[in-house]
Parts: structure tokens; sequence; C-alpha cells
């Protein structure tokens, strides 16, 4: 069952969405494959510190973190990557890593990326390994209030390379 604090406020606020059961999966790259969801498609959720509050950076499953851009928003230094140990307890009703992009009832911002803005659904984690929600986008924009920005990169796998290289998204 999707997190109990979510699913309740999803239903209160009488917002349609589907439930997306799937076999154990932790990567969001995993989930996406798993679920036959295009990677720009799943977005993951990146815990991370601006300022030393916790906050969350939305985006999809096949882009990175780009904490150089973050930090052209929020000042040098002052945005780093949040570790297990400093949010896992703002999540009492989610497994760690699987947390809803829905910092509004955990107390805390949620940043998108842009590229993620632009789809017409949102799916994400519901709050553990085995489930996810879909929903439209501009209902979760209505729910949520986050801001939108730039600051993600999309891996992309070279030909006949299996390493990574970077490539901006705008």
């Amino acid at each position: 069952m999707p997190a109990k604090k979510l699913k309740a406020f999803l239903d209160e606020n009488h917002i349609e969405y589907e439930v997306i059961k799937h076999s154990n999966a932790y990567t969001s790259q995993e989930i996406a494959a798993l679920t036959h969801i295009a990677g720009k498609e799943f977005a993951k959720t990146v815990m991370i510190k601006i300022h030393d509050k916790m906050a969350m950076a939305v985006l999809p499953a096949s882009y990175q973190v780009d904490f150089d851009a973050l930090e052209d928003i929020f000042g040098k230094g002052k945005v780093k990557l949040a570790t297990e140990l400093e949010f896992k307890s703002r999540f009492p009703d989610c497994e760690v890593g699987a947390m809803p992009p829905f910092g509004n009832l955990y107390d805390m911002e949620v940043f998108v990326a842009e590229t993620l803005a632009e789809d017409r659904e949102i799916t994400f984690n519901a709050g553990n390994h085995t489930e996810l929600i879909r929903m439209d986008y501009v209902d979760f924009e209505q729910l949520v209030q986050p801001a939108i920005f730039r600051f993600s990169w999309k891996a992309v796998a070279m030909p006949n390379d299996p390493s990574e290289r970077w490539e901006d998204d705008y």
C-alpha cells in the first residue's frame, strides 16, 4: 500500500491516481526498466540540503542533479547531497530511498527539474520499493507547488561504450 500519509492526502483532495505494482527494485533506472516507463517519465526524489535545510530535488530517473546549477541559484557551498542518516527519520511511513516527491507532507521544499515539468503525467515511488503512483502532473504541481528550475544533466551511454558521459539537458 502506498504511504498512508500520501494516499490520504491524494484521496482527501479527490485526485485521480493509479498505483502500479512491481517486483522489488531500488534504483530509479531499475524501476523504470521493470515497469516499462521511460527514464525521462519516471520521477526520482533526491534529498539535498540547502543552507543546512532539508529539501527534495525531483528529476527524471535518467538525469542527475547538477549541483553547480543549484549553487548558482542558492549560493556556492550552500547545497549538498543529504545523507541517509540525515533524512530517514523525516519519513517514518516510507522505506528509505522510496520517498514520494511530496515535501509539503514532510515540511520541506520541493524543487522540480524543468524537464520533468514538461510531462503530462508524473510517476514516482509510493513510499515503498514495490509500488509507484502515476498521476497528472498538473495535479501534482497544484498540490505540492514546487519551485521549477533547470538543475539536471542527462546521462547517456555512448555507442559501443558502456561508460557514461553527461549531456546538458538545456
